[in-house]
């Protein structure tokens, strides 16, 4: 929701000035149509040439993160602080009864406690993967923090790739809006013998590509890839709290000691109260018995 009253007041205050000031719509509206199949179109086919098809469809996807937010919310912070503690908690007491549960999370019904979490590949497979390794004695909590932290990084560089496409796209469009004008210049020179009054309008129109390359790249393009960074950004928190936890669990500290480490990881606006999370924990441990 508010992406959209963002939209709304970008058009606003540049029209709503615009009309305010004395300014008539009549030459914006008759060269738009051509000045954004121009620019509009070479902005799209640039994207399309400097991207594969995973990649286009990945930043289309993404598109809807503006308006959503983030994925990750309050509750599922909390979720999955439970989840790690349930999982830590049966690896401690039963190391093998652990292996149901990361060899197959699919059938685990633990893991279908929180479907959300369960939905999630990444989630699921680093939260397998790391246990699986501290099973197989590969428990080095400074490597294995080494080796997530290079995981992690690679896979938030992976996401930031639409926020890159289309900051890529923002920064061509100021240069593709000059071309539109250049072009309607050239076509007004060739109307040179006509009255001031037709060429003060060819002129105007000529000037909306200007206008347009600038105001979709620093008004709409620019401020979409940022706020999808931030939102791909924040939802990474989510990833590195499952580092923090199994980390901590290496070093073997209590399970409890191991879920106040995350929670205290936890960004503030999504990190559950103390007694909000002992609460959700023992409805854990009351519904696994």
């Amino acid at each position: 929701m508010i992406g959209i009253v963002g939209i709304v007041l970008i058009f606003v205050m540049v029209f709503g000035g615009y009309v305010a000031a004395g300014g008539k719509l009549g030459i914006i509206l008759h060269s738009l149509p051509y000045e954004m199949s121009m620019i509009g179109g070479a902005a799209v086919g640039a994207f399309v040439l400097s991207n594969d098809f995973p990649a286009i469809k990945h930043t289309l996807r993404d598109l809807g993160k503006v308006f959503k937010g983030p994925k990750w919310k309050h509750d599922d912070y909390r979720d999955l602080l439970c989840l790690l503690f349930e999982l830590i908690r049966i690896a401690r007491q039963n190391p093998l009864e652990l292996e149901g549960h990361i060899e197959t999370p699919a059938e685990s019904s633990i893991f279908a406690r929180y479907p959300k979490i369960a939905a999630d590949r990444d989630a699921v497979e680093l939260i397998c993967d790391t246990l699986r390794a501290a099973g197989m004695n590969y428990d080095d909590p400074h490597q294995v923090e080494e080796v997530l932290e290079k995981r992690l990084e690679a896979q938030l560089n992976h996401a930031l790739h639409s926020s890159h496409a289309l900051q890529t796209v923002a920064d061509g469009l100021p240069a593709l809006g000059i071309v539109a004008a250049v072009l309607g210049v050239i076509k007004t020179m060739g109307s040179i013998d006509q009255p001031p009054e037709i060429l003060g309008k060819m002129i105007g129109g000529a000037l909306v590509g200007t206008f347009l390359g600038v105001f979709l790249a620093y008004g709409l393009v620019g401020p979409f890839s940022t706020k999808l960074r931030a939102v791909i950004e924040e939802d990474g928190h989510f990833y590195h709290l499952i580092r923090e936890v199994l980390v901590a669990n290496l070093y073997n500290h209590p399970p409890t000691i191991c879920i106040e480490v995350g929670r205290q990881n936890t960004p503030g606006h999504s990190r559950p109260s103390y007694t909000d999370l002992e609460e959700a924990l023992k409805a854990a441990k009351q519904e696994a018995a």
